[in-house]
């Protein structure tokens, strides 16, 4: 039956009952499981420790420059949400040194860095200053008034704004400053 199945056929059926001599293994000739050694197992590990802690101080050092770079963007935030609000007063009471410390009473914005950062205000009148109108704002929140100017003018006005910090990381001391000149003149 299998031969007239097979006619016409180019296929042969091989049966191997017992494989050839040649594809026997020897007992002696067997390879033994080779185990690693001692000192092979511990160099093995001592490479894994040491490229699993370069690793992780990798991932230190990139935490610790994103938490410098967040505090530098407060600071900035914290520059330009200070000198928007005086430079949307009016220009009375932006001469006016009982209205300004008042208003340096609450932190430029609700960020828990202007709790850490302080803050200087300096007014004078501009070009030809005569004196320094010069508010503090220390990191607990007290504004002492440094210097009240003899004369802030009727026309112009510099206001310097200053946010200093002691950086988490490092312990440095950073500042973030801008300066606007402000004319007394109608809003539209």
């Amino acid at each position: 039956m299998l031969d007239t199945a097979l006619r016409g056929t180019s296929a042969a059926i091989v049966i191997i009952i017992n494989p050839p001599p040649f594809m026997k293994m020897n007992k002696s000739r067997r390879v033994v499981n080779a185990a690693n050694t001692l000192p092979e197992a511990l160099i093995a590990v001592v490479l894994v420790a040491t490229f699993f802690a370069s690793i992780f101080e990798l991932n230190a050092v990139c935490l610790r420059c994103i938490d410098a770079s967040k505090e530098s963007l407060a600071a900035v935030q914290n520059v330009q949400d200070r000198s928007e609000v005086l430079r949307n007063l009016a220009f009375s009471d932006l001469t006016s040194t009982s209205f300004v410390r008042n208003l340096m009473n609450t932190a430029a914005n609700a960020a828990p860095f202007s709790q850490k950062a302080t803050e200087v205000v300096t007014i004078s009148k501009y070009p030809t200053p005569s004196g320094v109108t010069k508010f503090t704002r220390a990191p607990g929140g007290t504004v002492t008034t440094d210097s009240i100017a003899t004369d802030l003018g009727t026309g112009l006005v510099k206001v310097d704004v200053q946010v200093s910090w002691i950086m988490t990381v490092g312990g440095r001391s950073r500042i973030e400053q801008t300066s606007s000149i402000i004319s007394n003149g109608t809003k539209k």
